[in-house]
């Protein structure tokens, strides 16, 4: 049984994600206590508990303190089952978060997985849905474990109603860590704009205003159909694609603040990691920590990744990631940003 304490570093839901997920990955059991202790709402809220069950259900696992506040959870898994799922957050919780909690664990089983989510797909705090399509994705099937996403509706705060269909290939004996130093030639940039049920005007001086601050050009510009009954809800994201990585920086538009001021914090965001030569950006430098480090169990040797910057959530990561996995994290000051190494051990 390993024990877990949910209030060390950034001390959020992440902790309990990465936890389920190496849980069913490696067969051991964990107790986590002091669950999202950080958080102004601490314990299970509605996405967390999402997890959980989503969790309990592919594994078959034994499970005590699966409840909404819980601070405390046990959980024992069983062998994980491909299989037809569906999961429904119940809110606008994010579902792609649940997404990436069986993710790792189905991608190791023994038959293809088709999922169906509901929930947020676009939320502060989340990975976007286009961020799992168009950059965490592209990555895995890069380690050997082939997906498909589809997004089938759009899910803002407060509404939700988002859905998503998933179909997860196994990866088997596939798994080949490999480094990511480099991004590669760039190939292309762009802005969109989700704006649904709210005026035109507002998509417009979004990407106006995106495009001046970066020198893009009216074509780089775009706002894709989105349906009325999808609101309302705003998201501007820019797509920075290269040779080997692929970057989604994504701004919530809300109540209050303007869309110029959306678009400007957007545009600083890219220019960040633009100025930065490193290959992932924060986000993604986090999120690709655990199935980089189950390819490196699975396979041996190690593999190492260049970001341009180093998070609490990814740092908590590694350490979790370490609790489960006989693996070791290294980090070094590199040339615009950091070295991140993850080797067996």
């Amino acid at each position: 049984m390993i024990e877990l304490d949910g209030s060390v570093g950034e001390g959020g839901g992440q902790i309990l994600r990465t936890s389920l997920a190496l849980s069913m990955c490696t067969g051991r059991a964990f107790t986590l206590a002091r669950i999202r202790a950080r958080r102004a709402k601490p314990g299970l809220m509605r996405q967390h508990l999402t997890c959980v069950q989503a969790a309990t259900a592919i594994s078959g696992a034994s499970v005590r303190g699966d409840e909404l506040g819980s601070g405390t959870l046990v959980f024992q898994p069983g062998p994980v089952r491909a299989g037809d799922y569906a999961f429904s957050v119940g809110t606008a919780g994010s579902c792609t978060l649940v997404l990436q909690t069986v993710w790792p664990a189905l991608m190791l089983a023994d038959a293809p997985s088709r999922l169906k989510l509901a929930g947020g797909t676009h939320n502060p705090m989340a990975p976007p849905f286009h961020f799992l399509e168009r950059c965490y994705a592209p990555l895995l099937r890069r380690l050997g474990a082939g997906s498909s996403l589809s997004l089938r509706r759009l899910g803002f705060y407060p509404a939700g109603g988002g859905e998503i269909d998933v179909t997860v290939q196994p990866a088997g004996d596939a798994l080949r860590p490999f480094d990511l130093l480099e991004r590669g030639a760039a190939i292309e940039s762009y802005a969109e704009c989700l704006a649904p049920a709210l005026p035109h005007a507002v998509a417009r001086r979004e990407l106006d205003t995106l495009g001046q601050r970066l020198g893009w050009s009216t074509g780089q510009l775009r706002t894709p159909v989105a349906r009325q009954n999808e609101g309302p809800g705003n998201a501007l994201m820019a797509t920075l694609a290269y040779e080997h990585v692929c970057e989604l920086a994504t701004q919530f538009g809300e109540k209050g603040v303007s869309a110029e001021a959306v678009a400007n914090t957007l545009a600083r965001e890219v220019q960040d990691y633009q100025r930065s030569t490193a290959a992932l950006g924060p986000h993604l430098a986090d999120q690709w920590a655990l199935p980089l480090a189950l390819a490196v169990w699975k396979q041996g040797g190690s593999a190492a990744y260049t970001c341009t910057e180093l998070t609490d959530h990814a740092t908590t990561n590694f350490g979790v990631i370490e609790k489960f996995l006989p693996v070791k994290f290294e980090t070094a000051a590199a040339e615009g940003g950091w070295l991140v190494k993850v080797a067996a051990r």
